[in-house]
């Protein structure tokens, strides 16, 4: 499967109630180091060789591509996209305020962390961890407002330019810590591939080849020693080589799409094979770029939506687990999402409808040429649909859609991308239509803000962090900026119809399913992994709360 670039992909935000109230603790974790034989864990991603870069910050290196990054970098608070409305866990930060309807956050950091390096961690690097970010475009993903940023003895004050009640996580929890002393003399963050990473986390790099990253535990990390003494990131060269992996023990922990999961994978050793997809509210579907012609018009992008058959691909792409059919006609996944959608759209559910689509393709102009649609201007509709080669669950997913589209007359291509060149040619906005997913959090509002916000509005060549389909409408982002300023919830529920009905009827980006942050992993040296009865963090080992995971392991044998 594809590891999530966005920092706040998965992440959700923390609740209004979680963080009103400062939240305290020591260490998080007691896990004592256990005696045994096993010292190493396998982990294993299905996105080929990889090119070094353990930048922290860059969705696009393989510190993140892998995720080990959060082993050595560690963010301020854990929040758990599985259970978003849960207070935060204490991390480098001990407490968090926010105030002044959520323009502010006092963040008390903790005493007696150190860099790998030895020296001492302080508010100092936080402070300039946010000021980096501030200064950088590039790397403020989430494009958060930061105004004022002042250190007064442990306590770094933030003030921001409007109200990040929906911000609150991806400023919490998504933001790796960098250290002052390093950083400061780095050139260009934005580029800069961190060759020796220096971080508060419990591993430090060991060595790094395209095919293997291993990483060691540390000496004086601030909390009780890892049991895992080291970690071996193994970057497989699809989803079926990575199964292959899980399956014979060769990796012991990924997050990758498995085609019949129970018979290649579960059943090869039911007692210690698992899989966890923990579903959050976030969903993943095909993107549109808006930019180009015919797409343009909203007309061909209902009809593409009223042909696409969201069951088949849950059935035969997603193995009937993976991501669950998304059927609101709002794009919203239910039950999670279900009280926040429209009284008008309330029971709208999407339906397959080729005789409805051809009928909205006429009233706009189209014509059908035999079994060819053609644009208004009387040329034919074609389009290449593109994802990574070894994503196989989204390129069955294209294939399906490529089928879908013929039935209205549109002439679709897959096209096998190579992984680097996918991520940048979407992120570009160089493609016709593309497989991808949104941002999760609390509310829609992430999902929302994700497809359609133009303060993330990019030109064509310009990398973007969102809005992939460069969709250019002012209602939509003002009614994005609506809700997220918004002073009540009654505010907030009126921006969030607002945007339900942009949705609905412009279909900037076609929802197929829910998003998971779940993960495969093998229970067999080790035990300890978050499950249904223990969901304490997402089991995905690209997301910030990995480092948690591994700090929660312990030996089998133990």
């Amino acid at each position: 499967m594809r590891a999530k670039r966005l920092a706040a992909a998965a992440v959700a935000g923390l609740t209004a109630l979680s963080l009103l109230t400062a939240c305290s603790g020591e260490s998080p974790n007691s896990n004592n180091n256990r005696s045994g034989s096993t010292t190493v864990l396998k982990v294993g991603m299905p996105n080929g060789p990889q090119t070094e870069n353990h930048n922290p910050f860059l969705g696009s290196s393989s510190g993140a591509s892998l995720g080990y990054r959060w082993q050595i970098y560690e963010p301020l608070v854990m929040t758990n996209a599985i259970r978003p409305a849960d207070p935060g866990k204490p991390w480098l930060a001990t407490k968090w305020e926010w105030s002044d309807g959520y323009k502010a956050v006092a963040l008390t950091i903790r005493d007696g962390v150190t860099w790998s390096d030895g020296k001492p961690f302080s508010a100092e690097d936080v402070a300039f961890t946010f000021e980096l970010i501030k200064k950088h475009e590039g790397l403020n993903g989430a494009a958060v407002p930061y105004g004022d940023i002042t250190v007064a003895g442990n306590v770094v004050n933030m003030t921001f330019g409007s109200p990040q009640f929906v911000n609150q996580a991806k400023i919490l929890n998504a933001i790796p810590m960098v250290p002052k002393h390093i950083w400061s003399g780095i050139a260009d963050p934005t580029t800069d591939i961190n060759k020796n990473p220096v971080g508060t986390g419990p591993f430090t790099l060991k060595s790094f080849t395209p095919q293997t990253t291993t990483l060691v535990a540390r000496d004086g990390y601030w909390q009780d020693p890892p049991a895992v003494k080291e970690l071996r990131y193994t970057s497989y060269t699809d989803n079926n080589a990575q199964t292959t992996a899980l399956a014979n023990g060769e990796a012991e922990w990924s997050f990758v799409f498995i085609p019949n999961y129970q018979a290649v994978y579960v059943s090869k050793n039911p007692e210690h094979n698992k899989v966890w997809p923990a579903s959050v509210l976030g969903i993943h579907g095909l993107y549109i770029n808006t930019t180009k012609k015919p797409f343009d018009n909203p007309a061909l992008r209902r009809a593409m939506n009223m042909v696409i058959n969201r069951n088949d691909i849950f059935v035969q792409a997603e193995a009937a687990y993976f991501h669950p059919e998304v059927t609101s006609v709002t794009g919203i996944p239910t039950p999670a999402g279900e009280s926040f959608i429209a009284p008008e759209f309330k029971g709208q559910l999407h339906k397959v409808d080729v005789e409805g689509a051809k009928r909205e393709l006429t009233a706009a102009g189209f014509t059908f040429d035999g079994n060819t649609l053609k644009d208004p201007t009387g040329k034919p509709v074609t389009l290449t649909l593109t994802d990574p080669a070894g994503w196989s669950d989204y390129i069955t997913s294209l294939e399906i859609v490529k089928d879908n589209l013929s039935q209205i007359g549109i002439t679709a291509t897959v096209d096998k991308a190579n992984q680097d060149a996918w991520f940048q040619a979407v992120e570009e906005g160089n493609f016709d239509a593309t497989f991808r997913w949104t941002n999760g959090g609390t509310t829609p509002y992430d999902i929302y803000q994700t497809i359609m916000d133009g303060a993330l509005l990019k030109p064509i060549g310009t990398p973007a962090s969102g809005n992939f389909g460069r969709f250019d409408n002012p209602e939509a982002t003002a009614a994005l900026a609506a809700f997220a300023n918004a002073a009540d919830d009654a505010a907030r529920t009126a921006a969030m119809n607002t945007l339900q009905k942009i949705f609905v009827e412009q279909m900037p980006m076609i929802p197929v399913g829910a998003d998971n942050a779940g993960g495969a992993y093998v229970t067999t040296n080790w035990v300890g992994w978050p499950d249904d009865a223990n969901p304490y963090a997402p089991a995905q080992p690209t997301q910030p709360n990995a480092v948690d995971v591994v700090l929660n392991l312990k030996p089998a044998n133990a």
